[in-house]
């Protein structure tokens, strides 16, 4: 009973990650009820992301020009790189501000199951930046889960013959964490990663 052209953009807003029907349903109607201008900058910004947004010739970051911000700054340490999986993770340890070195974007891990190997990742772009570099030290930060670990181990084990310092990020309980709710992987790694104070 709805018209169409609704069902097609609820349709469509429900291809999105983590958008259910209702969700999508919700959007649509925001869409419709929004003045025209509205619609008209929200599918131009669509239109503008997929032709002018690329990666990064250096890092394989996100960029809209040859290097992104991140590679392009020259207040950053070019002596250490930290190797991420995707731009979200990325994005998630420059919000610490913590980090002021250069990145690395792998765009996935090692998954075997899902026929993804050593090819389908940034892993001979991450050697190759190496071979010209000042880099001393890498930091390998893929997630604690099982493809994460197995992307490191592997990283770890071509990085290593390079003479460069190898780190991983610490894993453990978060901040603001019970010990009765960790899991027994996370209390071990907890343990085995201490520190003396």
């Amino acid at each position: 009973m709805t018209p169409d052209p609704l069902n097609r953009l609820v349709a469509q807003l429900a291809k999105l990650p983590g958008i259910g029907e209702k969700t999508a349903q919700r959007l649509a109607f925001h869409i419709l009820r929004a003045p025209s201008e509205y619609a008209t900058d929200l599918s131009q910004a669509i239109r503008e992301v997929k032709e002018k947004v690329h990666l990064c010739t250096r890092c394989f970051s996100l960029t809209d020009t040859e290097l992104c911000g991140f590679c392009r700054d020259g207040r950053r340490d070019d002596r250490v790189l930290c190797v991420v999986e995707t731009f979200a993770d990325l994005m998630a340890l420059e919000r610490t501000r913590e980090f002021k070195g250069r990145y690395h974007v792998l765009h996935g891990v090692l998954s075997p199951l899902e026929g993804v190997g050593p090819d389908q990742l940034r892993i001979r772009e991450l050697l190759e930046r190496l071979s010209d570099s000042k880099v001393e030290e890498i930091i390998l930060a893929t997630n604690p889960d099982v493809e994460g670990e197995a992307t490191s181990l592997y990283l770890m084990r071509l990085l290593k013959p390079l003479g460069l310092r190898v780190s991983r990020i610490a894993q453990g309980l978060p901040m603001g964490g019970d010990l009765e709710y960790a899991d027994q992987a996370t209390l071990a790694k907890a343990l085995s990663a201490r520190r003396e104070l």
